[in-house]
Parts: structure tokens; sequence; C-alpha cells
């Protein structure tokens, strides 16, 4: 029998009993929404943490001071300060992989102008810094080379110390006072939001540092120097590079620990995407039961629709069908039932994914592939569940059939 001719068979079969059919496809419908609603979730939030992961920077490498060691216990990462302006500019000088090169200054003051006085993080960097942590300024500029070497009075703002300064107006061009310095503002960042750790990237203030370290700050030491390599791969190969240098310029002997860390985005945001994987693998899987149960209900409703036609599989055997037939009648009774639930649970997965993004703000996201496997895995469902059934129907005696009442 042609297939075109047992899908219309089991369309009409389906039909015949509109209310039951409806209820036997409504756990295949919610189990399909559920998976695609639960693994929407979680790409968003794969997604999300990619994002806020890529703002922290573009191929990005962190040297950090490292852990000093007092009577053989570590004092911990930090503790050790030995960099310094010098490290950064030995790096730039002789590291062949990395792309750009920028110390971080790091001190606190408030910044007066505007509505009033705001308190927030002053980091002392080079041009550099925009490139390495991809952040853009949506009015004015960022300060060049030339600012860095005359020691310029200059800052670029975040968008929350702007809004809170001077609220539904440009800043740039205002004149405000750090720590009773006086200095300009000649750019304002785009918005950026906070880190998986919660901090405002938005409340931040970035200068020349020779500007702070002259004017804001004297310390000698710096907490941070970053760096970012032109692609993803030279990473491993740009860290082992730092750290030679880094051990020559503080004339470390070969027995001796590194008295700095050098890290990578990288490993951060395997991490953090496994773990995404990992709850989106969780989520999908306890969605899952409902399916379960949705098949449940086909091999139970396909049972009594086996007992309801008794004597119809007697009449068709009697006229020549096969038990082959049979058995291929009603399993795509069962398949035809489990597609058109597993399409009705894609309309349901859709509008509970927009529903969930719309009253929590979740990010979702659904990738086609997730659409196809659903709807095959819905038509698996029907075959797995369905087949008992049909079996069942292809086993009957056709003279017990017959007499069947």
């Amino acid at each position: 029998m042609k297939a075109s001719r047992l899908v219309n068979i089991a369309g009409k079969s389906i039909l015949k009993n509109k209310m039951r059919t409806l209820l036997t496809m409504l756990g295949i419908i919610i189990g399909v929404g559920a998976v695609i609603v639960m693994v929407a979730v979680g790409q968003g939030a794969k997604s999300e943490i990619q994002r806020r992961i890529d703002n922290l920077g573009t191929n990005m490498v962190v040297v950090t001071p490292g852990a000093l060691n007092q009577g053989g216990v570590s004092q911990g990462a930090g503790s050790s300060n030995r960099l310094t302006i010098e490290d950064y500019k030995v790096l730039k000088q002789q590291a062949l992989l990395l792309q750009h090169v920028s110390p971080v200054v790091i001190t606190f003051a408030h910044i007066v102008g505007g509505a009033g006085n705001w308190r927030t993080g002053i980091q002392g960097v080079t041009p550099d810094f925009a490139d390495i942590r991809a952040w853009k300024v949506t009015s004015g500029r960022f300060f060049d080379q030339a600012d860095v070497n005359s020691n310029a009075r200059v800052i670029v703002i975040g968008q929350t110390v702007a809004s809170n300064l001077w609220p539904n107006q440009d800043p740039v061009g205002q004149e405000v006072r750090i720590n009773r310095v006086p200095v300009k503002i000649i750019g304002v960042l785009a918005a950026k939001g906070q880190t998986a750790e919660g901090n405002d990237q938005d409340d931040v203030i970035l200068a020349p540092y020779t500007t702070v370290q002259t004017r804001m700050s004297r310390h000698q030491f710096i907490p941070q120097i970053i760096a970012s390599t032109a692609t993803k791969e030279e990473i491993p190969s740009a860290e082992a590079e730092i750290t030679q240098i880094l051990r020559g310029a503080h004339k470390l002997a070969s027995y001796d620990p590194s008295d700095f860390t050098v890290r990578n985005q990288t490993d951060l945001a395997q991490a953090a995407s496994g773990t995404a994987d990992v709850m989106t693998l969780l989520l999908a899987a306890i969605a899952s039961i409902s399916l379960l149960v949705g098949g449940i209900g086909i091999m139970n409703i396909m049972l009594v629709s086996v007992t309801e036609r008794t004597r119809e599989i007697g009449i068709r055997m009697a006229i020549g069908a096969r038990g082959s037939d049979v058995l291929t009648q009603f399993l795509v009774e069962a398949i035809v039932m489990s597609i058109i639930g597993g399409l009705f649970g894609v309309g349901l997965g859709y509008a509970g994914s927009a529903i969930v993004q719309h009253t929590t703000g979740w990010k979702t996201s659904i990738e086609p592939a997730m659409v196809g496997i659903a709807i095959g895995f819905s038509a698996a469902v029907g075959i797995f569940f369905g087949y008992y059934p049909a079996r069942k129907a292809a086993a009957l005696d056709p003279i017990q059939a017959l007499r069947y009442e």
C-alpha cells in the first residue's frame, strides 16, 4: 500500500474521535513544548553568558601579581605586587604575539561637577585598552597616545557616571574635578551592563595612566596588565611568551616561582559554557518526562483502538491483507498522531518561550535544529509506543477477529 494511502487512512481513523485524539496528543504537545521552552531558556542563558564574557575583552590575556610566601605559607594571589609600568613597557617592546598591551592603574576618587559629585573607580590605561576590551565611545572620542605622553588631564566616562551627573545631556566638553585636579571629559563609553559577578561596567572613569599616576595616585606598582592576541589560537603561545619575558625582567632563576600570574578568558568561557550545557541538558531531560507520559497515552489509546476495530482487522485479513499491512497501518496512525502533536508542541514551545522572555526578561534562543529534533523525537515516540499495539493487531487470528462482538 502506498504511503500516501496509509497516511490518508490514518488521518480518517484519527478524526473519527476528535476529543480522544486531542487528549491522546496532549501529552506529546506538552512534552515537545516543554522541551523547546527549557532548551530555549538554556541556550539563551548560554548566549548571555558568552556575551558577558566577550564584554570582558577580545582574546584577552591578563597579568596580575602573584602570591607571596611568608614562612612557607602562601598569602594569596596579588600579595606579591611587583608589576610596574616598566613591565608593561618591556612587554610592549619585546612581545611578538601581543597585538595590544595596556597597564591598568586603579584608584578611587570623587568626581565633582554637573549635578553634584559621584565616587567611582578610575582606571589609568592606554588607548590599547579600548581595543582589548572592545569598548566603544558613543559620544566624543577616546584619548590617544599623545594624551598619554603629555599627561593630559582628559577622561572618558561610563554611562552610569554620565547619567548620574549629567542626566539627559551630553557631558562631553565639560570640565570636572577629581581629587581637586581639573580634568576635561572628552568621551562617553557605550553601555556594557553588568559582569557575570554583578559589577557595573558602566560605573567607571578611564584616563591616561600617566595622568592617574602623576596626578591622582602615587603608587609605584600596578595591579594589572592586560593584552590581546590577534586570534584565540595564539593565546597559549602568548601566555608562554609573557611568562618568559617577565621572568627575565624580574631576574628570576629557573627554580624561582613566578611572582605574577598570567590568565585568559578562554577557560572562563569554557567553564561557563559547560555549566550552561549541563543545565540545558538537565532541563530538557526533566521536560522529556512529559514526552514519556504522552507516549504511554498513545500506546493505551492504540490498544483501545485495536480492541474496538477487531472485526475491521478480521475483514481486512479475510480479503487478503497481510499481517505486515495491518501492523504498518496502525504504526502509521501512531506516528501521524505523534507528529501532529509534535507540530502543535513546537507552536506551544515558541509561544511559551516568547512568554518567558517577555515576563521574566530572560533571553531565549530557539535554533532550527532544535525544532527538527523535537519533531523527530515525537515521531520516534510514536514508533516506540505504537509498535506493541500495532504488533498485537497484526497477530490477531482472522477467524477469531471476525467472530469478535
